[in-house]
């Protein structure tokens, strides 16, 4: 019975996906399954459509600029929650955690409020913030998982070699966190890729991201190219996360040790 649940499970996760594949390659312009044929048609247009290529290249800005803040700060928190005794930790855990569970139409209006009121609303600075904000929990869960089984006693002897705390940290703490640093900065880029909720009431048709601008086709059109810039997606984030656990090995970053307990 657990194995049936679970192959139920994945079929209802995966079916939709297979039926948004098939449908990509429909030559004809009704989104219909199964296709009729067999055509690249939807992916050219995907890809020389002038909406999406200026889209792309702003979730391109805003996500690699996102990424590159979110790590070193989450980095610094993680470190900052298992190995120093903080006051008040559960409260500055929930804070750093809280993006995960406020809606994102709240935050969405709350940012569009404030970006209007300051007059940045024309800026990508207020979406870098926005998901900055919104990729800080997976960097700082991925990371606090692997301080937490990172030995303490090989920071401490190269302090009792004499090396100061930023050495200890530069040459010894960072290079044995690299494993959950790489599977940080690849959760980060995954996540705000694909916000869509937050960037729809904080983008202007200047600085919308990919997935809005995907939302406003949609709206007018009902072709399959959608289907075919999905399927895009799909494949982007499927070869990145294979190619992460293929050199990373995700699970074991991810696997709390007793020693970490």
């Amino acid at each position: 019975m657990l194995r049936l649940a679970v192959v139920l499970l994945l079929a209802f996760m995966t079916l939709p996906t297979v039926v948004v594949v098939a449908v990509s390659f429909n030559p004809t312009a009704i989104l219909s399954f199964p296709p009729a044929g067999l055509s690249l048609r939807w992916y050219v247009n995907a890809l020389t459509y002038p909406q999406f290529q200026r889209a792309a290249l702003n979730s391109l800005v805003v996500t690699l600029a996102s990424a590159l803040l979110a790590v070193p700060f989450g980095t610094a928190a993680a470190l900052a929650l298992v190995r120093h005794p903080l006051r008040a930790r559960g409260l500055w855990t929930s804070l750093l955690l809280s993006p995960l569970v406020i809606p994102g139409v709240a935050a969405g209006l709350g940012l569009l409020i404030l970006a209007a009121k300051l007059g940045l609303l024309q800026s990508r600075w207020v979406l870098v913030v926005a998901h900055v904000a919104l990729v800080l929990p997976f960097v700082v869960r991925s990371v606090a998982v692997s301080v937490a089984n990172l030995d303490p006693a090989l920071e401490r002897a190269a302090a009792s070699l004499g090396a100061p705390p930023w050495r200890v940290v530069v040459r010894v703490t960072l290079p044995l966190l690299r494993p959950a640093l790489f599977a940080a900065l690849l959760f980060a880029v995954i996540v705000s890729l694909n916000e869509f909720v937050v960037s729809l009431f904080i983008s202007t048709r200047v600085t919308e991201i990919l997935p809005v601008a995907m939302f406003t086709y949609v709206v007018n059109y009902t072709d399959p190219t959608m289907a075919a810039l999905s399927t895009l997606f799909i494949a982007a984030t499927v070869v990145a996360v294979f190619v992460a656990d293929r050199f990373l090995d995700l699970s074991r970053v991810f696997q709390i040790g007793e020693e970490g307990r």
